[in-house]
């Protein structure tokens, strides 16, 4: 027989109680040597305790107080708010621990507490930080949106991230050999984010409305050949009633992808008409339409005129652009000017005689021998043979 004795077991209780003996005969005896230093160091202690309490009742109370709940200094009050007493315990102990000359192992459990409420505390922060950031951004938008899902999936994730990088960091320094776990998560994540990759496009797209806001719910947005109200902004779509009266359903990924234009930021919107008179009126008339049109619009509110003048002859009218801005949010409100402005011109144009024009031709008939015949216009007797006409 082997006189090797054999290797003691990982789990053998006699060794964690003769460590435990060994904590408490030092401790016993740390305390009866350095009294006064230990109650000195706890008194400290204490007092850091109270004045870091004090700060998380400060940052309490202005959470409350009546304010503006996106500003800034909200943001980080409300992260002071989460601080923990235990953290504070373990801030104040390894401060003081050095002054008070604890024996190995206390230092060795002091260190531990600390290393652990720390990780743990600057999760909390950041969760709070970051979902602080989220809700000022988001500040303002309609409460009927679905942003509070938004909202609470993201706290889900965020949460989940930052604790299981606080676990990863605690396991290291306490000398645990994290690498293969790491290496482990990132292709569990990876592999989670291919599976995932429509829904995670939506999600990041519904963060970039929140951040970037394009628009918001109750906006008049146009794109391609749909245009409406938006009525709702989900995690992964947006609902937009359209000016037909249907529900238009697109992804957020989708929209964010095409060129928007949100028709509710506009402080004017510009008109544009085309008018054309016979070639029947007189140049002097024509020469003054412009100053005229100009007059009927100003006289409106609201509305500017850009420019008015003759652009081009067409094949049955003298063609007239007339462009004014109309000064308002509010597409009702647009419509109903050009609407009195259109009627103002008409108005006008019948009180001075002068004729709108309409597609019309004209037949000039020719006899045998080149000369007009009836019906012709007014001195036709006198034009001589018609050249070119069909006889």
């Amino acid at each position: 027989m082997s006189d090797v004795p054999p290797a003691a077991s990982p789990f053998d209780m006699d060794i964690y109680l003769r460590q435990i003996g060994l904590f408490w005969r030092e401790t016993v005896t740390w305390i009866a040597l350095n009294g006064l230093r230990i109650v000195i160091a706890v008194a400290t202690g204490a007092v850091l305790v109270v004045a870091m309490y004090g700060v998380r009742a400060l940052a309490l109370r202005y959470c409350r107080s009546p304010h503006h709940v996106a500003q800034w200094p909200n943001v980080i009050a409300g992260a002071l708010v989460k601080t923990h007493v235990l953290f504070m315990v373990a801030v104040a102990a390894k401060l003081v621990a050095g002054y008070a000359g604890p024996p190995a192992l206390v230092t060795a459990t002091i260190t531990f507490c600390f290393t652990i409420a720390s990780a743990l505390q600057a999760a909390v922060w950041v969760r709070e930080v970051v979902l602080g950031v989220v809700e000022h951004r988001a500040h303002g938008m309609d409460d009927h949106s679905s942003f509070g899902s938004a909202v609470g999936l993201i706290r889900l994730l965020v949460t989940i991230v930052l604790f299981a990088v606080a676990t990863l960091m605690i396991l290291d320094n306490l000398g645990v050999n994290v690498t293969g776990l790491i290496a482990g998560l990132g292709i569990g994540g990876i592999a989670i984010g291919l599976a995932a990759k429509g829904i995670f496009d939506d999600l990041f797209s519904a963060l970039s409305i929140i951040f970037d806001k394009p628009f918001r719910v109750g906006d008049s947005v146009k794109w391609d050949a749909t245009s409406g109200t938006v009525e709702s902004i989900g995690l992964k779509t947006t609902r937009v009633r359209s000016v037909t009266g249907e529900e238009v359903v697109i992804s957020n990924t989708n929209l964010l992808d095409k060129e928007l234009h949100n028709l509710a930021r506009l402080d004017r919107r510009r008109i544009i008409l085309t008018i054309g008179v016979t070639y029947q009126t007189p140049p002097e008339t024509c020469a003054a339409i412009p100053a005229m049109v100009k007059e009927i619009v100003e006289s409106h509110d609201k509305c500017t005129v850009v420019r008015c003048g003759m652009v081009g002859f067409g094949d049955s009218s003298l063609d007239y652009e007339l462009q004014f801005d109309v000064h308002s949010e509010a597409f009702n409100e647009v419509f109903d000017a050009r609407s009195h402005v259109c009627i103002a011109i008409l108005k006008a144009f019948n009180a001075e005689g002068i004729e709108f024009a309409y597609p019309t031709q004209v037949t000039f008939t020719a006899a045998p021998d080149g000369t007009m015949v009836m019906p012709y216009g007014h001195g036709a007797e006198a034009l001589p043979p018609a050249a070119g006409l069909k006889k």
